[in-house]
């Protein structure tokens, strides 16, 4: 409202533009006034307006990743005390924000058509010596360039990862090139090592 009176004043003039309106003029001369002189404005827009600067130095400070929480965290660590919501507000009125997450991505894709090996382990996945269970999936990690994906076998006995791989692609030939090398690594017994995974389609193809 008040923009559209400082628009069109000069030539309607303040009192016909409040009257058509139905505002009352004293509310436009007040604004007025503090536009001209910043020091009648109430208290909390003083304030607001220093916390602005600090919230804005923050947030440039931390390479503008920042979301109103850590920024509220900060300004808290740094002595200013000032409530999470107030931060936030003048974060969006200044138009800063936060990194967004990426979405997430989608890993294990099972066909329920698609004939599955039986389960061995039936959930219990305890072991009495090494190399007698291992098990395997893969995730993504989100960097710079983009999404990765991870791909790792463990022996449950020892808790340890014998196996991994990094691709940029969910084929199956890195999450086999992750069990290849944890079984050129440990050299298992033949026929006495189960290896569980889930029923993604990498751990269930013909390879």
């Amino acid at each position: 409202m008040r923009k559209f009176v400082d628009q069109y004043r000069h030539a309607y003039g303040v009192e016909p533009i409040c009257k058509v309106m139905q505002v009352a003029p004293s509310g436009y001369w007040r604004h007025a006034a503090q536009q001209r002189n910043p020091a009648m404005r109430c208290a909390r827009a003083q304030r607001d307006d220093v916390l602005s600067v600090e919230i804005d130095r923050v947030w440039q400070a931390n390479l503008q990743v920042y979301g109103a929480d850590k920024v509220w965290r900060q300004l808290r660590r740094e002595g200013t005390d000032v409530a999470r919501c107030t931060v936030e507000l003048l974060m969006r009125k200044a138009g800063l924000r936060g990194v967004i997450r990426g979405k997430v991505v989608r890993t294990t894709v099972a066909d329920t058509a698609a004939p599955c090996p039986l389960d061995r382990v039936n959930r219990q996945f305890k072991a009495q010596r090494p190399n007698q269970l291992w098990v395997s999936d893969f995730t993504y990690v989100s960097t710079w360039q983009g999404f990765v994906y991870v791909a790792f076998v463990i022996d449950v006995f020892a808790r340890r990862i014998v196996g991994w791989r990094v691709s940029s692609s969910m084929r199956t030939d890195f999450v086999l090139d992750a069990l290849e090398q944890a079984l050129y690594a440990r050299q298992p017994e033949r026929n006495a090592l189960v290896h569980h995974s889930d029923r993604g389609s990498q751990y269930v193809s013909i390879k």
